[in-house]
């Protein structure tokens, strides 16, 4: 008797808890659909509108304005381009990490380093392009530098050599985000269970084996999203600092022309609108995927976390 009285207590909290999951899912939909309502209205409109422009070609709903920009040099231009700004998500994640883990460690002056390091990113987009415009110009301030120490080697046309344009932008877009990549990494950090790693002290675990073994492994959800993040910035995020380093134009030819500027150049200055929405329409599917990819990410991050805590 008393074990049958048990088995229907356990079922009747396990009911009482699958009660609570439902109500508690009842109400993240009720809060969201406000927001959700206001979203679908503002953006959702846009993009019926986005995609009827895509869709119409010669008075007729076909595929015709995606095989023109799919076909179009200048549009796989762009869009290669936009690739190999893709290569410095590699180098932000690891410098940022880096920096992370030197400024928690207790470095020297890390309140002013942390700082120092953070404020590019607080800086707006436009003033950080024009300065540096101004500044890496055949005749800017850098060269001028270079010229009077006696390094006129190295006073190069930063911004007019086509082989060299889009690395500098590179730079330049590099230095402006990796301020958030450290403070983000910081937080998460400082967050981490003290007692991991007084466990790999006592265990005579060094700094390397500790950073390794230890707080990897916790800070890898964190630094997928933070990796994840920058990609998608470099598909959809660069058009600012194209825009005003170059006048709008993607040069010098079109060595930096990314995919947005050649949505902007067809929409307002090639007066072809058809184009610039299917453009946009397939720059829009690949940021989508990446946002897919990093739900997807961390969800497996958190799972990860969850096992190394």
């Amino acid at each position: 008797m008393g074990g049958k009285l048990q088995v229907a207590t356990d079922a009747g909290e396990h009911d009482q808890l699958i009660g609570h999951a439902r109500l508690r899912r009842l109400a993240i939909v009720w809060w969201t659909l406000p927001a959700l309502c206001v979203l679908g209205v503002v953006f959702g409109y846009s993009l019926v509108g986005l995609f009827s422009e895509a869709l119409k070609f010669d008075g007729e709903w076909t595929l015709g304005n995606f095989e023109l920009v799919v076909t179009d040099p200048a549009f796989r231009t762009a869009l290669w381009h936009n690739a190999q700004l893709l290569l410095t998500v590699p180098i932000l994640v690891v410098c940022a990490y880096v920096i992370a883990v030197l400024l928690f460690e207790g470095l020297r002056g890390w309140r002013f380093h942390r700082a120092v390091v953070f404020f590019p990113f607080i800086l707006p987009i436009p003033v950080v392009a024009l300065v540096f415009g101004e500044m890496l110009q055949l005749n800017g301030v850098l060269n001028t530098t270079l010229r009077n120490l006696g390094m006129e080697p190295l006073a190069l046309d930063w911004f007019g050599d086509p082989r060299l344009a889009l690395w500098t932008m590179t730079s330049v877009i590099v230095w402006k985000e990796l301020g958030f990549g450290v403070v983000l990494f910081l937080a998460r950090l400082y967050s981490l269970p003290q007692d991991t790693f007084d466990a790999g002290r006592v265990d005579g675990a060094r700094f390397f084996k500790m950073q390794w073994f230890v707080t990897l492994p916790q800070m890898w959800g964190i630094v997928a999203l933070y990796a994840v993040n920058e990609a998608i910035n470099m598909i959809s995020w660069v058009f600012n600092y194209v825009y005003v380093i170059t006048n709008g134009q993607g040069g010098p030819g079109d060595a930096t022309t990314v995919t947005e500027l050649y949505i902007y150049q067809r929409a307002f200055q090639y007066d072809v609108p058809e184009l610039a929405a299917a453009a946009a329409t397939l720059l829009f599917a690949l940021a989508l995927a990446g946002i897919a990819v990093l739900f997807a990410i961390q969800r497996w991050g958190g799972k990860g976390g969850e096992i190394v805590g």
